[in-house]
């Protein structure tokens, strides 16, 4: 699995939100009409409704959910990225692949993602839980990336933002 080439690191480097926005709505585009096609995504776009109907929240606080959710998937990819390493590493030796880690982040930021009724996420994280394939996981993570970029693009390039400063101390 020769990931370094992917859209994701393309997300990760924007140095503007405008930029980020401008990939994840490129990576989305691509992913969900060729390699991705089947989680029939491609023209999705989230509403509140259905979480506030059926939840029976108000929306600032739907909102405010989204928002905390979308930092949670953005900071939840570096750790899954990681795990995908730690795969590849035991796929390249000959070990026995453990996905317990990542079929645990998988299935907890889920939860979160059938609570708000965020259906795009929600495909792409049982596509996650269920993957063996490494490659087929990564585009899922690219995806899953793209789509909590797009739902809320300043909260996702904040956050990343964030994370950059502190994994440069």
């Amino acid at each position: 699995m020769n990931n370094q080439n992917r859209y994701i690191y393309t997300l990760y480097k924007c140095t503007n939100m405008n930029n980020m926005l401008d990939s994840a709505l490129n990576l989305s585009g691509s992913l969900f009409t060729n390699e991705l096609v089947d989680l029939n995504i491609f023209d999705y776009r989230y509403s509140p409704d259905d979480a506030i109907e059926e939840l029976g929240l108000e929306l600032e606080l739907v909102n405010h959910l989204i928002e905390d959710y979308v930092i949670q998937i953005v900071k939840s990819n570096m750790t899954f990225l990681g795990y995908l390493k730690r795969l590849e590493l035991e796929l390249n030796s000959n070990k026995p692949m453990d996905y317990t880690l990542l079929r645990e982040l998988a299935h907890k930021n889920l939860g979160v993602a059938r609570n708000l009724r965020i259906y795009d996420a929600q495909k792409l994280l049982e596509k996650i839980m269920k993957e063996d394939d490494l490659d087929m996981i990564f585009l899922y993570l690219e995806g899953l990336f793209a789509c909590v970029t797009i739902l809320r693009p300043q909260y996702a390039f904040d956050t990343l933002r964030i994370i950059k400063v502190k994994n440069s101390f």
